[in-house]
């Protein structure tokens, strides 16, 4: 099932994965890479239920894209424990443009894979996603 504009197709694999961490818990994050030459994605890296928001961070490379889904745990002003799954497109500046454009063209079509994100975060530099940027999204 390629994407007409990109022709990647999603590997089982980035579905189940999300499954996962969305219905088990069994990740705190996972990193997606497009693998040009098998033009599909696939899971980079999954990250552990315990690991911190800057583990995540620091898995995104500095200059080159990835996509990648967050499971934010906060706690309201109402003092509710809540989650949100965040859907990262990571496109740094540094990255190559056939490299950003290849992930621009398939993001939507990837991210309807994923059935359950609940907010959307472009960024293309590490303070477009810091942590404060996702508490106040996640609100």
């Amino acid at each position: 099932m390629a994407n007409a504009a990109s022709g990647m197709a999603v590997h089982d694999d980035c579905k189940l994965k999300f499954l996962e961490l969305k219905a088990k818990r069994t990740y705190r994050f996972i990193v997606f890479k497009i693998e040009e030459k098998q033009k599909q994605v696939v899971v980079e890296k999954v990250g552990e239920p315990t690991d911190s928001y800057e583990a995540f961070t620091a898995s995104l490379p500095a200059d080159e894209c990835r996509y990648a889904v967050y499971d934010f745990d906060f706690v309201t002003d109402e003092n509710c424990q809540k989650s949100r799954i965040f859907f990262i497109a990571w496109s740094p500046d540094t990255s190559k443009v056939r490299s950003k454009m290849i992930y621009a063209s398939s993001k939507d079509r990837f991210k309807r894979e994923l059935d359950g994100i609940q907010v959307e975060l472009q960024a293309t530099d590490p303070s477009e996603m810091d942590l404060d940027v996702i508490r106040s999204r996640a609100n």
